[in-house]
């Protein structure tokens, strides 16, 4: 089952991934995706080690970013692949057939790639700009990721879409209006002062029934 709110880490001003995912997991989170940049492997693969530990106290799902090697390695639930990151298929001869596999999407094109790759769930953004990645691609808003769900609908495509890039919680309602089946949320609870509450209030959104459903 895949999770609505998903947690994207990202090192906080005082502390490491580590910390910033502790947190997460204390305030409530119960999927959490380890997105380290700019590190070795080795060290990513100490990160993924503990973080599973974390995620297991918690009750809580580890996803690891770009490296399938180090989410087999780490026993996670499974790793996510950007569009310029290692195929699928490839990352599926290394983690198996059990494993857990998100991909990145931008367009509707994307979509389709992602559909026809097999992957379990689909990170479609970003949704407004974000500073938590360094090549941002063009910027989709509410209005770009309704028209992407509309084709979606017309294409009978039924993939789990999660909204990424820049999403606070105000914004968790329209999204899910717009059909899509979740949200990553990363500064929005990183940088909380209660975090507890910011969680709470967004699975409450997450789980209210949206328009389409009422319809």
């Amino acid at each position: 089952m895949i999770d609505k709110l998903h947690y994207i880490s990202q090192q906080p001003e005082n502390g490491s991934h580590l910390t910033a995912i502790r947190q997460a997991l204390e305030a409530g989170c119960k999927w959490v995706q380890l997105r380290v940049k700019d590190e070795p492997a080795g060290v990513i693969l100490e990160y993924a080690i503990e973080a599973n530990k974390l995620c297991n106290q918690h009750g809580a799902k580890l996803i690891v970013n770009d490296h399938p090697e180090i989410a087999l390695k780490a026993g996670a639930y499974g790793v996510h692949l950007g569009l310029q990151d290692m195929s699928v298929a490839q990352a599926r001869r290394i983690v198996g057939r059990q494993m857990i596999i998100g991909g990145t999407a931008n367009t509707f094109q994307h979509i389709r790639q992602r559909v026809a790759e097999g992957v379990d769930y689909i990170g479609c953004g970003p949704y407004c700009f974000t500073t938590t990645k360094a090549k941002l691609s063009p910027i989709l808003g509410l209005e770009g990721l309704k028209d992407i769900m509309k084709q979606m609908r017309a294409a009978n495509m039924s993939v789990p879409i999660i909204g990424i890039g820049g999403v606070l919680p105000e914004d968790i309602t329209p999204l899910v209006n717009a059909g899509l089946y979740g949200v990553a949320i990363s500064g929005a609870i990183t940088r909380a002062d209660d975090r507890t509450a910011i969680v709470d209030y967004s699975y409450q959104q997450l789980n209210t029934p949206s328009i389409n459903e009422l319809i």
